[in-house]
């Protein structure tokens, strides 16, 4: 079917539902009535001849061809939208997206930032934070900057820096923990990898099957909880170098433990521009002057 044939509304419409699911919350993003999105999105199957939807008692789930066509959609109105936007006040300007997760964004970008803009003022970066867990074509990113093992289906990955785990805590805290073993009778913060833990007891020849403490969804709350006495947190202490420095935290063992890396993503099937281009460019030169030679 030839494209010119569908309506853009339509198309609008399908598009905003299915990212919420609901013809609701798209007719308020739209500003449109919730009856108008369903109309036009009837429309649309009308058109090419397939449900998109199914319509539920309590919301939408999408077919197999809504779930085709979504990613495509998303997608187009990403570039439309990034396109005129560099359009803004008769400015044109080049606007790059990254999500970045917040322990790297906090402990090793920001400081660097200001050297990218000197290099590269007609780029409006827009930075999002989040706890690893994003969707790069449905947020809109450019790159991710995340914290893995490198492989993520449809995603190329460049590897940026290592950052091992090792034990922090309180200064006062520190002071009761003489061997790892200690760590038995203390309260340990873990992060949604539970593997973490174990994996550092068992490097450190320690049997402690008991683990209990409260959980957390980024290395900046478990760090802040730890600091503040809470207990002890396993992070990348490369992260938080300010951190040790000024003595708001210690590491009170020096051994660390493997489980990831960050990396700079970005999906296959999008194509590099000339802002992604500088970005990576800067970026892996900030990561090679940091490791030296």
């Amino acid at each position: 079917m030839e494209i010119s044939k569908l309506p853009l509304n339509a198309l609008r419409a399908f598009e905003a539902s299915a990212r919420h699911t609901s013809f609701t919350r798209a007719g308020l993003e739209l500003r449109v009535t919730q009856t108008a999105i369903s109309h036009q999105v009837k429309s649309l199957e009308d058109a090419l001849g397939v449900m998109l939807f199914k319509r539920l008692p309590r919301g939408l789930s999408l077919t197999d061809e809504g779930n085709a066509l979504l990613p495509v959609l998303s997608d187009a109105f990403h570039r439309m939208s990034t396109t005129l936007s560099q359009f803004e006040e008769g400015n044109f300007s080049e606007i790059l997206t990254v999500g970045v997760v917040g322990t790297f964004a906090i402990g090793w970008l920001l400081p660097r930032l200001s050297g990218f803009k000197r290099a590269n003022p007609h780029i409006d970066l827009r930075l999002k934070t989040n706890n690893n867990r994003s969707d790069i074509l449905l947020d809109g990113l450019d790159f991710f900057i995340r914290f893995g093992n490198g492989a993520w289906h449809g995603t190329e990955a460049t590897h940026l820096i290592d950052a091992p785990l090792s034990p922090v805590c309180s200064p006062a805290f520190g002071d009761v923990l003489a061997t790892p073993a200690d760590l038995a009778k203390a309260e340990l913060l873990r992060s949604y990898r539970i593997d973490e833990w174990p994996r550092w007891f068992a490097a450190a020849e320690v049997d402690i099957s008991n683990l209990r403490g409260w959980m957390f969804d980024s290395s900046l709350t478990l760090m802040e909880a730890a600091a503040r006495g809470v207990g002890v947190a396993l992070v990348p202490v490369s992260m938080f170098a300010h951190e040790v420095a000024t003595g708001r935290i210690i590491q009170p063992f020096a051994l660390s433990i493997s489980v990831g890396a960050y990396w700079l993503t970005r999906l296959k099937s999008r194509s590099e521009t000339a802002a992604m281009g500088a970005f990576r460019h800067w970026l892996l030169g900030e990561v090679d002057a940091q490791q030296g030679p």
